[in-house]
C-alpha cells in the first residue's frame, strides 16, 4: 500500500487508544497501522520521564519475543533450501548438547520440545525454578552481564525435560537459542550474518539492529524503566541500556514500527518462505494457538492474548523485555497490520500486565473490527 503516512488527527480513534495506555500508567506509546485507509503512525506520552517530548513515531525499541518470528523465518528458509529438516531431530545438528533425540526442529519452533526455559520455569507440581537473572534488584545491578548462547542452552539442559517431547505446549526461550545455534551450524555463518542476508537487507529493514552484547539503542528512542525496593525504599532506574544477551535469539533485537510492519506484511504476503512452509507457520498448536514462531487466533484454539471482539482472524507475536512491550498483529494475508511499542516502569511483579491486556484489546478492536 503506497499511501502517504497520515497525521494523528486523521485517526482520532487510534489517538484515543494510545492515550488510554498513558492514562493507565504507561510512559510512552507509538503505533503504526496499515489498512485500506492507508498508513498511519502516531505517538503519545513522553520519550523520557521528566521531559515533555513525545516518543518518536518511528523510534527504535527493544522488540523482545517478536524476535522469535524473525528467527523462525530464517530457520524455515533453511528448511526450504534443504539445509535443515523440519522434522529431523535437533540433536543431529547439535550433537554436543546431548539433546533428547525425540526433539525435532519443529518442536523447537512451536514450543513443544519440553526443554526447560532458561529464564525460569515450573516443575510438574507448580514449583518455580529460576534460571538466569532477568528481574529484580539483582538484574538491575547485573544488567550489563554478557552470556554466550551455549551457556544458556547448557543451563537449561542441566534441568530435566518439563514433559515428553511433542506431548504438550510450554513457552521456552531456550527453544529459540537452540534455533539460533541450528542456523549457525547449518550455514557455517553467524546468526547475525544469516538474518541480515536473508531478511534485513532484502526487505530494507534499516532500523533493525542485532545488538549481540551491546547495551546501546543506536538511534532515536523512548526510554524503559525498572522499579524495585532497596533497604525498604522504592527506586526507579532507567534500564534502556542493558546487555540483551540473556535472552539471545529469543528476544534480543531492536527495531521500529515501520520495519516490523514491512516484515510481517512480507512474511504473510508470501515473500519470505514458500507457501507450504508459510501454511505450517500459520497452523496453530491446539493447546495455545502457536504455529511456528507465530500466534494464530482464528477461533479454533485458546490464546494468552485477547482476540478481536468481532471474531476477525489475526496472526501475531508480541514481546516484552524490561520496560518495553511490543505489538505486532496482522490479518492472515498481511494486508492489514498494527505494530507498536510501549514503554513503562517495569517491576518484578509485572504490574502493568493487566493494563497491557486491556489496552491490547482496544488496539485489536480498533484496527481489525
Amino acid at each position: 500500500m503506497a499511501a502517504a503516512e497520515s497525521t494523528e488527527a486523521q485517526r482520532p480513534e487510534l489517538q484515543a487508544v494510545m492515550q488510554q495506555f498513558i492514562d493507565t500508567g504507561f510512559t510512552g506509546v507509538q503505533l503504526r497501522v496499515n489498512d485500506e485507509r492507508g498508513e498511519w503512525a502516531g505517538s503519545a506520552g513522553v520519550r523520557k520521564l521528566g521531559q515533555a517530548a513525545k516518543p518518536p513515531t518511528n523510534g527504535l525499541f527493544r522488540i523482545g519475543s517478536v524476535t522469535k518470528t524473525i528467527t523462525a523465518t530464517v530457520v524455515l528458509q533453511l528448511v526450504a533450501d534443504g539445509k535443515i529438516g523440519l522434522d529431523d531431530p535437533a540433536a543431529g545438528y547439535l550433537p554436543e548438547f546431548g539433546l533428547d533425540r525425540r526433539i525435532t526442529v519443529r518442536m523447537l519452533l512451536q514450543h513443544t520440545s519440553g526443554v526447560f526455559n532458561h529464564t525460569g520455569d515450573y516443575t510438574a507440581d507448580g514449583t518455580y525454578e529460576p534460571g538466569v537473572t532477568w528481574s529484580g534488584q539483582d538484574w538491575v545491578t547485573d544488567r550489563f552481564r554478557s552470556y554466550r548462547p551455549e551457556e544458556l542452552v547448557r543451563l537449561a539442559l542441566a534441568k530435566p525435560l518439563r514433559f515428553e517431547p511433542g506431548t504438550a505446549w510450554r513457552y521456552s526461550n531456550t527453544n529459540y537459542v537452540l534455533a539460533r545455534l541450528l542456523i549457525e551450524r547449518a550455514t557455517g555463518h553467524s546468526y547475525v550474518e544469516e538474518t541480515q542476508r536473508r531478511i534485513l537487507r532484502p526487505l530494507g529493514l534499516r532500523g533493525t539492529v542485532m545488538p549481540g552484547t551491546s547495551p546501546e539503542i543506536p538511534g532515536p528512542h523512548a526510554h524503559g524503566y525498572y522499579r524495585y525496593e532497596e533497604n525498604g525504599e522504592p527506586r526507579t532506574v532507567d534500564v534502556t541500556r542493558q546487555d540483551p544477551s540473556w535472552i539471545s535469539a529469543g528476544g534480543d533485537l531492536i527495531s521500529t514500527t515501520k520495519d516490523l510492519q514491512k516484515f510481517i506484511s512480507a512474511l504473510l504476503g508470501g515473500r519470505l518462505v514458500p507457501a507450504p512452509l508459510l501454511a505450517e507457520m500459520r497452523t496453530p498448536d491446539p493447546a495455545m494457538g502457536y504455529g511456528l514462531g507465530l500466534f494464530v487466533q482464528d477461533g479454533t484454539t485458546e490464546s494468552p492474548f485477547p482476540p478481536p471482539s468481532c471474531g476477525a482472524p489475526v496472526v501475531h507475536h508480541n514481546g516484552n523485555v524490561q520496560g518495553y512491550a511490543t505489538v505486532m498483529y496482522s490479518s492472515p494475508d498481511g494486508s492489514r497490520t498494527v505494530t507498536g511499542s510501549l514503554t513503562y516502569v517495569d517491576d518484578a511483579a509485572q504490574s502493568v500486565g493487566g493494563a497491557f491486556q486491556a489496552g491490547l484489546q482496544r488496539v485489536v478492536d480498533a484496527v481489525f473490527c
